[in-house]
């Protein structure tokens, strides 16, 4: 039996904590990953291409890559066509152009931002802050943890500091790392963590 090995491509640290805590509960015990985190989007934009090339020369066939880039405020079709183009140029197969499951690269879109997968899984948060609410995700303008307005980690942040927490402003590492180990894939309510986690799931299938 071969080993799967994942290469994430992120856009920023914050992220990367997230992931090298939450990633060996979602993994197979065989499959390995390396984190590959930019100083921001445009880093990553401005890196990538030459990247994607270097995987086209080196992927080895029980590899697969994913790019994960927030939304922000922008339109996430116009961030995935650009990805996905990114992608066919350096020659590599997409999931969204794949036959069956023989993709190398599958591009993500975190909406609107990785607090909005906190907002999801808010059991996760309250047993990583035990002061917060459990009933925050009763409230309207939280049931949709994509959909939240006015920025995902500015509602995280305040949420947070009503009950005490960062009250010199989140630290989002710290705050990645605490609530990273915690979280239920199955659980968490962010349609956009949910494609993250098929995308997961395929990608380690042997």
């Amino acid at each position: 039996m071969t080993e799967r090995h994942l290469e994430l491509l992120v856009e920023e640290p914050s992220m990367e904590a997230f992931l090298e805590a939450a990633l060996p509960r979602m993994l197979p015990e065989e499959c390995t990953f390396a984190i590959h985190a930019f100083r921001s989007k445009h880093d990553l934009l401005r890196k990538l291409p030459g990247r994607l090339r270097g995987y086209r020369r080196t992927l080895l066939d029980d590899w697969r890559v994913i790019v994960m880039m927030d939304r922000d405020n922008t339109d996430c079709r116009a961030v995935k066509a650009n990805l996905e183009k990114e992608s066919r140029q350096a020659g590599l197969i997409t999931r969204t152009r794949a036959d069956d499951d023989a993709w190398q690269i599958v591009n993500r879109i975190v909406i609107e931002e990785l607090e909005a997968w906190y907002f999801g899984d808010w059991e996760a948060v309250c047993q990583a802050f035990p002061k917060v609410s459990p009933h925050t995700p009763n409230q309207n303008k939280y049931r949709d943890p994509d959909a939240i307005r006015g920025g995902t980690w500015e509602a995280f942040e305040r949420v947070l500091q009503a009950r005490g927490y960062y009250s010199q402003g989140l630290a989002k590492i710290d705050a990645a790392k605490k609530i990273g180990p915690l979280i239920d894939p199955d659980r968490n309510r962010s349609h956009s963590f949910k494609k993250f986690y098929e995308a997961i799931i395929e990608a380690t299938a042997l």
